[in-house]
């Protein structure tokens, strides 16, 4: 009776639990048993294993072969454990020393020649191992540096099994032929997502179109706007939600294109979360294991609750507001969303992560994200008070406005007005905006006030304190509030409202650099809130 162990790693949503992979021989009729709750992909591994041992020059054990995956009760799926499963069984077999098994955790999927293919989650896989206590992972090669990032592991990336058997045995590492030369690299053949990427809105900003230095996201290219390009900053400034209303053509589209350009760079801990998610999901760029700029989900207004929110047969799959976590979610055209699916999104807004539950468990992913909702003011989308080109009815505006709950517009503390542009605006030479650089530099000084404000506490940017800490421990300057609690006590603003103008202010005096807000900034901030006149100019830098 031969028996041997090793490790590998099951993925409930963005979190791992090492699986201890073991195998055992015994005399019998020749037959592969695996047992251990596996699914689909997983069962079909017997085949892919066997073959893939044949081919690798090692003889397959002619004996009742049983493998079990524990702790038993976790469901597990993927093709991630063809590789701890083909050590274990040639360890039993007494091929490899089951002693060197016994510490390493592997990860991949075994083609039938012997290759090793990557697999999706394999960040937050070595996070779990390295979490668990484990030194030593083994994975495919070109999954190697993604699994480098994980500090206080060693990593040994492999080409294929021949080439595992002669390092865990000290025999001469064989020389494996890579993919063909000029071609997609074969390995990577469905790693990613099918009908995901930056043409569907489902990417990282790490792509030039949404690079800060590119010429091609310049916020300067938004003609007049200057209500909405203020939104656009303090948005970015302080993690606020935005609403962008106005007629087709205006520039919402574009100005939250250019959002995430303005947000600061990720740092080492928001990086691993975000690649974490976009690993899973099969999101990863080419080339660039980690993500360090601020991601862009942009769905399309047919999208499912469960598109949104994450979900999907079997084990739950991270939606749009986890692939957007310490970045932007665009929603165009808002009310063309389904009610429930944005409905949906209250307890991400609030809570900063998604919980789903499933019958084959429960699963947490992260979804702190800034969010932009853009909407037509009418199906024709050309209603103004100011202006009398609409033709819909009355009660077709009321209909089409109130598809917007408003639970969920009470969530946002940016409402702004995107204005039609003129024909002097769109013809005038030279009166470009302020560009992305100049925008950016001072959302980056707005937020290191705010971070050195808020050391010492869980909270990060203006838009996540809650209301009651924010009264308590940070007072306005005296008499700056008088406006906005009449509007409290007229019933404009709500509670909630009250606090987020409050929050909003502390954004704007932290760009102008004020050391907490007057008068000014309460005025700046309530007419971004409820888009009433309150006689300051619009432009942050013109209240420097």
């Amino acid at each position: 009776m031969g028996f041997a162990r090793t490790c590998s790693v099951a993925l409930v949503g963005v979190e791992g639990v090492v699986v201890e992979v073991q195998a055992d021989l015994e005399p019998g009729v020749a037959a592969f048993t695996l047992v251990g709750l596996p699914d689909k992909s997983l069962t079909e591994s017997r085949d892919r294993v066997r073959a893939a041992v044949v081919n690798s020059g090692a003889e397959w054990p002619q004996k009742k072969l049983t493998v079990g995956l524990s702790p038993a009760s976790v469901p597990k799926a993927g093709s991630g454990f063809d590789l701890a499963v083909a050590s274990a069984v040639l360890g039993a077999a007494e091929r490899i020393d089951p002693r060197v098994l016994a510490d390493l955790v592997m990860i991949g999927e075994l083609g039938l020649d012997g290759r090793v293919r990557p697999v999706r989650g394999t960040l937050p896989a070595v996070i779990a191992a390295a979490d668990a206590g484990y030194e030593q992972v083994v994975v495919p090669e070109c999954a190697a540096a993604e699994a480098s990032l994980v500090p206080g592991v060693s990593v040994l990336g492999i080409r294929s099994l021949r080439q595992l058997i002669a390092v865990l045995t000290d025999e001469p590492v064989p020389e494996e032929e890579p993919g063909g030369q000029g071609r997609p690299d074969p390995l990577l053949a469905g790693l990613r997502v099918p009908g995901t990427g930056a043409a569907t809105g489902m990417h990282s900003a790490g792509a030039a179109h949404y690079d800060p230095g590119c010429d091609l996201a310049d916020l300067a290219d938004v003609v007049g706007q200057l209500p909405a390009r203020t939104g656009v900053e303090v948005a970015a400034a302080g993690g606020h939600h935005l609403f962008l209303e106005g007629p087709p053509g205006a520039g919402k589209t574009m100005l939250a294109e250019r959002l995430p350009s303005l947000l600061p760079p990720l740092d080492r801990q928001e990086s691993l979360e975000v690649t974490a998610v976009h690993s899973v999901a099969g999101l990863l760029p080419p080339g660039k294991p980690l993500i360090d700029t601020a991601p862009y989900c942009a769905p399309h207004h047919s999208a499912t609750m469960q598109a949104l929110v994450g979900g999907g047969p079997g084990i739950a799959r991270p939606g749009a507001v986890s692939l957007a976590h310490r970045g932007v979610l665009f929603l165009d055209e808002t009310p063309e969303f389904g009610g429930r699916a944005l409905d949906a999104l209250r307890q991400p807004l609030e809570a900063g992560h998604v919980v789903l539950a499933r019958s084959s468990g429960v699963v947490r992913f992260p979804a702190r994200f800034l969010m932009v909702l853009a909407a037509n003011p009418c199906p024709c989308g050309r209603f103004s008070p100011k202006e009398a080109l609409c033709e819909c009815p009355p009660s077709l505006i009321r209909r089409y406005q109130a598809r917007l709950s408003g639970p969920l517009l009470d969530r946002v503390d940016l409402r702004v007005e995107a204005e039609r542009v003129t024909r002097a605006e769109l013809t005038a030479d030279g009166a470009r905006g302020e560009s992305t650089a100049t925008v950016a530099d001072r959302v980056r000084a707005a937020r290191e006030r705010a971070a050195a404000r808020l050391a010492g506490t869980p909270w990060r940017t203006n838009g996540d304190i809650p209301g009651r800490e924010l009264r308590r421990r940070w007072h306005a300057a005296p008499g700056a509030l008088e406006d906005a609690e009449r509007s409290l006590e007229r019933g404009v603003l709500s509670a909630r409202g009250l606090d987020r103008v409050l929050r909003v202010a502390w954004t704007v005096a932290d760009l102008v650099g004020h050391d907490r807000p007057d008068v000014t900034d309460v005025a700046l901030a309530l007419q971004l809130r409820t888009g009433v006149p309150r006689g300051v100019p619009m432009a942050i830098g013109a209240l420097t």
